[in-house]
């Protein structure tokens, strides 16, 4: 592909600063796509209504989830109304949800990092507990009090056992179980019936998943890979493998694009 880089969509929050609307991606996460997966970032506003999802994706070769402080509307999986105070992002929920599953039927590599971890779980008719440490048998995902240091919230929080012949332990193959982060107060409650487990922490928990069948690279982590990335051996990996799949994609795109032309 010479010196063109592929790219890779990350799709944005949307806060109101003051009378205002932005459209907003924590730095880590586009820091992880231009240097842990080698590729361009493109920033998706979630606009109402929405970019049209076919143009978006005739202009990437991948696509990044992010976590993010808001939670999934309950309503799109049938949860109980949310309690108050609560942040929502339904400008998000509208963009990311019909846009993981044009991404899935397209074939377009898709990593999914906590809050697009539960979207992906969503996305795909599963559903999620809304308090995670309030269901009996889990502990608190929370991370504690978020007056700590960047990081101690990032720190080693619990293990992850890898699930046997799965695409993390294709990543990791001599990695059965790892220490990760955490910090999330959703989990997932039912499965989306297309995903499977590819991790779990040790109160049960699920921790990562992948699509059976997918098309292309599909994966999701309920922790923080993103996080100083380059100094995580097992985040590193799974960057690197998202990489790979996206320019194995963008190197298909461009064959399809000079085929036609030719």
């Amino acid at each position: 592909m010479g010196n063109i880089s592929p790219v890779v969509g990350i799709a944005c929050d949307r806060r109101m600063i003051g009378d205002h609307a932005f459209h907003m991606v924590g730095e880590k996460y586009i820091s992880a796509v231009r240097d842990g997966v080698g590729a361009l970032p493109f920033l998706i506003p979630v606009l109402d209504p929405p970019i049209a999802t076919a143009a978006l994706l005739a202009n990437l070769d991948g696509l990044l989830f992010t976590g993010s402080s808001s939670n999934v509307a309950p309503h799109h999986y049938g949860g109980a109304p949310p309690r108050e105070r609560t942040l929502l992002d339904e400008a998000r929920d509208a963009v990311t949800l019909p846009l993981m599953r044009a991404a899935e039927s397209a074939a377009v590599p898709m990593l999914c990092i906590c809050r697009g971890f539960q979207e992906l779980n969503v996305a795909f008719g599963g559903t999620l507990h809304q308090h995670l440490h309030e269901v009996e048998g889990f502990s608190d995902h929370g991370a504690g009090d978020r007056k700590r240091s960047l990081e101690k919230q990032y720190g080693p929080a619990h293990e992850v056992r890898v699930a046997r012949g799965g695409v993390l332990e294709s990543i990791l193959p001599d990695t059965p179980n790892f220490q990760v982060n955490s910090l999330h107060s959703q989990g997932i409650d039912r499965l989306a019936p297309p995903l499977r487990v590819e991790a779990t922490a040790t109160d049960g928990a699920i921790e990562a998943v992948s699509m059976d069948k997918a098309r292309a690279f599909l994966f999701g982590v309920q922790w923080h890979p993103e996080w100083r990335h380059a100094e995580n051996p097992e985040s590193k990996a799974i960057f690197s493998a998202f990489g790979a799949a996206v320019r194995d994609y963008a190197e298909k795109r461009r064959k399809t694009r000079s085929s036609r032309i030719g």
